[in-house]
């Protein structure tokens, strides 16, 4: 191969002989020259393009991390709250229960209970099958089953104290329907139960009550509670007054100068009923006083006599 170099200043040329392993040498440094110089290029921005891609990617994973810091640090609170009350809840139920055992041993005190039936130092009797344990759990769980435990107790203790409510109900009941006492305040028996002569025709006759005398106007009281079933005029009685206390019994207060309840009124042990007078066949300001059973006249002594409960 030959080369031509032309001078442009005389116009002469010389050739110069180009040997052909000279020329190809040449050409591969005249292409390998501008394809490295191109594969540097690629491999700068392909460089800078995968620093900026790591970046936007470190950026975004730190903005994921702060965020799992924000939510991890929001559940943290909101346990820690939860926990705060939690345990304010404890503590309320404690003192409530041991309200509730005060209370119940008061109770039980004032009733005259069998303590040993009701006792409210033990913690209520609980049983079942045993199941597979569970594994310890946080200290919400540990919480979680002392407000189970407590609930329990206060269950127990409620039902405890409602039974004892029961009985004592049932027991100022049967107190209150307990007929004992007189009928007035004051005043003095004036005429037996039974046989006795009649003021009016002398002659024996059966007294169906007794008679208790006292000052005109003063108190006639119920000797229990019950349902007035009577309360006006009645003959040989003048103004009456019958109670019916239940299981049978009824009481009977005649001669008053006034009543002062009505029929179908609930009154109470003690309660005034009648003012004391001389209505009817009566010779003077008393009350005639009877206890009945299923209608038969019974000697009121026995109950006028004997203790309340």
């Amino acid at each position: 191969m030959n080369l031509v170099i032309f001078n442009g200043r005389h116009g002469a040329s010389r050739t110069i002989e180009l040997k052909r392993p000279l020329v190809a040498a040449a050409l591969s440094v005249a292409l390998a020259v501008p394809m490295a110089l191109g594969g540097a290029a690629v491999y700068w921005w392909t460089d800078a393009h995968n620093r900026d891609l790591n970046a936007s990617l470190t950026h975004q994973l730190q903005q994921e991390l702060e965020a799992q810091r924000e939510k991890v640090a929001d559940v943290r609170l909101q346990t820690g709250e939860h926990l705060d009350a939690l345990t304010a809840k404890l503590g309320e139920m404690q003192a409530r229960l041991l309200r509730l055992d005060a209370l119940g041993k008061r109770l039980t005190t004032l009733a005259d209970l069998d303590e040993d039936e009701f006792n409210f130092d033990q913690p209520p009797a609980v049983g079942g099958p045993e199941l597979d344990s569970e594994p310890v759990g946080t200290s919400s769980d540990d919480l979680m089953k002392s407000l189970d435990d407590l609930s329990h107790q206060i269950e127990d203790r409620q039902q405890q104290l409602q039974v004892i409510e029961s009985l004592l109900s049932n027991r100022q009941f049967e107190d209150q329907v307990f007929i004992a006492g007189r009928p007035i305040r004051k005043g003095w028996l004036s005429s037996h139960f039974g046989r006795r002569i009649d003021p009016f025709t002398g002659r024996p006759a059966w007294h169906e009550g007794v008679d208790m005398a006292g000052k005109d106007g003063s108190d006639i009281i119920a000797s229990a509670a019950g349902v007035v079933v009577w309360a006006g005029p009645r003959y040989g009685y003048g103004n009456l007054v019958e109670i019916d206390h239940g299981n049978g019994y009824t009481t009977r207060y005649g001669h008053a100068k006034e009543v002062v309840v009505n029929k179908g009124d609930i009154v109470k042990k003690g309660q005034v009923i009648a003012l004391m007078g001389s209505t009817g066949r009566s010779t003077g300001p008393h009350v005639h006083y009877e206890v009945r059973h299923n209608g038969r006249a019974l000697d009121p002594a026995k109950f006028i006599y004997r203790s309340s409960r």
